[in-house]
């Protein structure tokens, strides 16, 4: 299983929502780029980095932050939020990212998820954010009008091979992943799935693993020194 160390941005610095709330934010660090050295040096060999200010406005903001970490951590770097356009795609590729990951506008627009697959294919994820089993968008402030399984079977048939699969009730409260969900879902569809939201413990990595999760996000959990980094990505191999 791979871990994805999470940064996620707003104003330039990186931050935490608690369970996407703007109005509760926390501000861990002014340098984006310190932190991803950090994951470096705990031996991570990708990151997962969220633009908020792009979630939340429907425009890129931090193209060229994301452009920085990866020119000083060579790391595989994906990157979502706001993600709008091919353009937007397009220029995120060009800047270093491995992956793309679009949310909102796979709910949204079919044609641009198309395009986006056909063009780019597996650096293309998809972004399922689940709050009371509906898929919801626009940073987790809308919901759609798509359940869990008819999305997931209509990205499966889209030949989306990474889906990052948030349980917005589980983020930022570090109170555990939601296992049943995952396990659930990587029996029943054929894509990779990323785990996001409550990783909190090592026990959370370990069970992650044990019922064949293909990645594990941790976010707040190390900022709040809950998980030992180091230790998340030596059990998760």
């Amino acid at each position: 299983m791979k871990i994805f160390p999470a940064i996620d941005l707003y104003e330039n610095k990186a931050v935490r929502l608690y369970k996407g709330d703007y109005a509760q934010m926390t501000v861990y660090n002014e340098s984006p780029v310190a932190v991803a050295k950090d994951f470096l040096a705990c031996g991570a060999e990708q990151i997962h980095v969220v633009d908020l200010a792009g979630a939340k406005f429907g425009a890129p903001m931090h193209a060229d932050t994301v452009r920085e970490i990866v020119e000083k951590t060579g790391l595989f770097v994906e990157i979502g939020g706001g993600i709008r356009t091919i353009q937007t795609v397009e220029a995120y590729v060009r800047s270093g990212a491995s992956r793309v990951i679009i949310g909102t506008s796979a709910v949204e627009d079919e044609k641009f998820l198309r395009e986006a697959l056909e063009k780019y294919g597996d650096k293309i994820a998809v972004g399922a954010d689940i709050a009371d089993e509906k898929i919801v968008i626009k940073g987790w402030l809308e919901k759609s009008k798509y359940g869990v399984d008819e999305f997931l079977e209509k990205m499966q048939n889209l030949g989306v091979k990474t889906v990052i699969c948030t349980d917005v009730s589980k983020d930022g409260a570090m109170k555990g992943a939601n296992h049943e969900l995952y396990k659930k879902l990587t029996e029943k569809y054929s894509i990779n799935f990323i785990a996001s939201g409550g990783v909190s413990s090592i026990e959370d990595v370990k069970t992650l693993k044990k019922n064949g999760v293909y990645g594990a996000i941790i976010g707040k959990a190390y900022y709040v020194g809950a998980i030992d980094l180091r230790q998340a990505i030596e059990v998760a191999k």
